[in-house]
């Protein structure tokens, strides 16, 4: 628990000021003007008293103990008077004083001594160089924020102090109301997943947003936003999305797992709905906070002006939303009251000159269509439109009915009052229809989340013994890849069919290789040295006589010395030519905020041509193993199109499975690909046909 920070039994200001330039000044005056209810101590050596409190020289000549104690002062006098509050018993601090790991190597030093501070004395920290803390619930503005915003059920974490001061400005002006606020800065000890679970138990918190520029524990993150976002909705923006500075990497699912990738599949298996930008972050929260659930994508609209409305079919098309049906009964009784002119299709189209009680009537006979998921009402400021009145009429309606209503009072200061209006009966309000309908849609994938389940996570039997062997062995020689041979003898062992394969040495070889596995055959080269075989020229395919096969030998090793010169090269690799599959890829990529991450796509030598893949973070359920297969825009070549069959899914989700588990085992392999994976018709299975891993 941090109620310490939101709801603390007394609260000392170490660095009070009266120097109305100072933010000593400022947090104290916030602190004051807030309202909050319980004892205040400002502590500065050289003042009696500060804003009318009696002021006190330390901590140590405190009459009682505080729960939390600010502090800003400069760096070099903050550990010190953090041992000072841990002797007096204090339970938090909030340390707003900058010049700690932002600054370098001597204040990363310093920081991690006020950490050793903080935890010997049982403290919890919020901070360094951060904003503050604000509850509106209980009256504590502990920041140096200007205004206090109003309250609301909103509560928003973030790591930038400097965004936080925008977004408190922005909700004041909009009167957008925030339960909780708290920038925590370096992060020292509170961390964002230590915020997400007190505002998840928190009873005035409907919403939680994150601004985040990265995670303390990405693995400790999804688990506990996982069961809270089962409670209530997170929404979080993430800057640095660049993927400037990424290093090279060997694989092909090394190559497309970006740290951005780690994050969407990462934050998608926890149900965080990711905002692409601050403004959508909050389009979303207003939605979430004041509407009920969208659980359903039929949507209805409700417009005084045809081209809005026009604009907000697009959107909801755009978004894969459905526009809902009007029922004939609820046709009929608009057109005994609308103008003859107007559409009584949807978007009802009410018409420019519709006054108040025309609207109210039309969104009354919407809202009780039994085919409608959600309404948005668009209004424009025409000439004799009823701004307020309207807005009125809508309010008093919804309330008759548990339905989501988003307005779209599209326009400038005529549109002000009627905005207002909209807001304070808990209407959010875009100004454009594509941001109504994009937090409609983000609202209806949360419910869809929440009510599919996390599905379960599938023992799987293996040899994990012979698995470790092999493992063991090549990280013995200190080989940090392993090829198609010993990656399918791992795959072996954790039930992956896989291609029976012969190396030759020399072409006079292939002969009685070829008598046990029959023709046609693929040849492909054996080098630790060459991962990528088919770019070396080392791999030969549709090999239909000895003649071809001894031939085929001598190209590829041809081929792969000029390919390159020095490679170490082990002989061929002659496999039965598997045909009649469609090819698709199964990797691993390990994050290094996420642990593994696993990626399914179409396959051959098209994966990094098309892109087209989904990634998970392990261990996946079943219900994610199915989720990525179905999430690709080539599944339709899987479920069957035109002439084309449809292939084996069940084979596909059970080696997704598999290859989970096998990085639940064994945490020390980095990549891994299997390309191909041959699917077959559907009930004949699949079958890998090459595999490297690397550590």
């Amino acid at each position: 628990m941090l109620n310490q920070f939101f709801n603390p039994k007394g609260v000392a200001l170490v660095g009070a000021s009266s120097n109305t330039g100072k933010l000593g000044y400022r947090i104290l005056k916030n602190l004051v003007d807030g309202g909050y209810k319980h004892a205040l101590y400002p502590i500065n050596p050289k003042a009696d008293t500060i804003l009318g409190l009696k002021g006190y020289k330390s901590i140590s000549d405190l009459p009682e103990t505080p729960e939390l104690v600010l502090i800003v002062i400069p760096s070099n006098l903050v550990l010190d008077v953090a041992k000072r509050c841990g002797e007096k018993g204090v339970k938090g601090l909030i340390v707003i004083s900058a010049g700690f790991k932002e600054a370098g190597k001597e204040g990363k030093d310093k920081e991690e001594q006020l950490k050793e501070i903080v935890k010997s004395y049982g403290m919890r920290l919020v901070g360094p160089n951060c904003l503050g803390v604000i509850d509106t619930v209980s009256n504590l503005n502990a920041s140096f924020a200007f205004e206090m915003p109003p309250r609301g059920k909103i509560s928003f974490i973030t790591q930038s102090g400097a965004l936080g001061t925008a977004v408190l400005d922005w909700a004041v002006k909009e009167n957008i109301g925030l339960s909780k606020f708290v920038s925590f800065g370096n992060m020292a000890d509170v961390s964002e997943t230590d915020l997400i679970q007190e505002f998840g138990d928190d009873p005035d918190t409907n919403v939680i947003l994150l601004y985040l520029e990265g995670l303390k524990d990405g693995r400790r993150f999804i688990e506990t936003a996982r069961k809270i976002s089962l409670k209530k909705p997170i929404v979080m923006v993430k800057s640095g999305r660049s993927l400037a500075g990424s290093k090279a990497v060997s694989s092909h699912t090394g190559s497309l797992a970006g740290s951005e990738a780690a994050y969407d599949a990462a934050l998608s298996q926890a149900g965080v709905i990711r905002a692409n930008s601050v403004q959508e972050l909050f389009d979303c929260a207003i939605a979430f906070a004041y509407q009920p659930p969208v659980k359903g994508k039929r949507i209805a609209i409700v417009t005084n002006a045809g081209g809005p409305g026009v604009m907000a079919v697009d959107a909801v098309e755009a978004m894969k939303l459905s526009m809902a049906e009007i029922s004939p009964e609820a046709k009929k009784d608009l057109m005994g009251v609308l103008s003859s002119s107007a559409s009584v299709n949807n978007p009802v189209d009410v018409l420019g000159d519709a006054l108040a009680d025309i609207y109210g009537v039309t969104m009354e006979k919407i809202l009780n269509e039994k085919k409608t998921d959600a309404v948005l009402s668009v209004l424009t400021p025409q000439v004799v439109t009823q701004i307020p009145e309207t807005a009125e009429k809508v309010s008093s309606i919804c309330k008759k009915y548990d339905k989501p209503v988003f307005g779209c009072f599209m326009g400038g200061h005529r549109m002000d009052e009627g905005i207002k209006v909209l807001m304070k009966n808990g209407i959010p309000n875009y100004l454009f229809p594509e941001r109504a309908v994009s937090a409609i849609r983000s609202m209806y994938q949360y419910h869809t989340w929440c009510s599919s389940g996390s599905g379960r996570i599938v023992d799987i039997e293996a040899d994990r013994e012979s698995a470790g062997k092999i493992i063991s062995a090549a990280r013995n020689e200190k080989r940090e890849t392993m090829g198609d041979i010993e990656g399918r003898a791992i795959l072996d062992c954790y039930g992956i069919k896989t291609v029976k394969s012969f190396v030759v040495k020399s072409a006079g070889e292939c002969r009685k290789v070829l008598e046990k596995t029959g023709m046609p055959v693929v040849m492909k080269l054996v080098s630790p040295d060459i991962l990528h075989k088919t770019e070396a020229g080392g791999v030969k395919v549709g090999i239909k006589t000895i003649q071809e096969a001894e031939a085929a030998f001598e190209q590829i090793l041809k081929s792969a010395k000029a390919y390159k010169k020095d490679a170490k090269i082990e002989g061929v690799q002659v496999q039965p030519m598997v045909s009649g599959g469609v090819e698709v890829i199964v990797g691993v990529k390990k994050d290094a905020q996420f642990g593994h991450l696993l990626m399914f796509g179409l396959g051959g030598i098209y994966v990094e041509l098309l892109k087209d893949v989904a990634f998970r973070v392990v261990p996946l359920s079943d219900l994610d193993a199915r989720e990525m297969i179905g999430s690709i825009k080539t599944v339709r070549m899987l479920k069957g199109f035109r002439n084309i069959p449809e292939r084996d899914i069940d084979a596909i989700a059970d080696v997704l499975l598999r290859v989970s588990r096998m990085c639940v085992d064994f945490p020390e392999i980095s990549e891994m690909d299997i390309n191909p994976l041959m699917v077959m018709e559907k009930g004949r299975g699949a079958v890998a046909v090459d595999a490297r891993f690397a550590f």
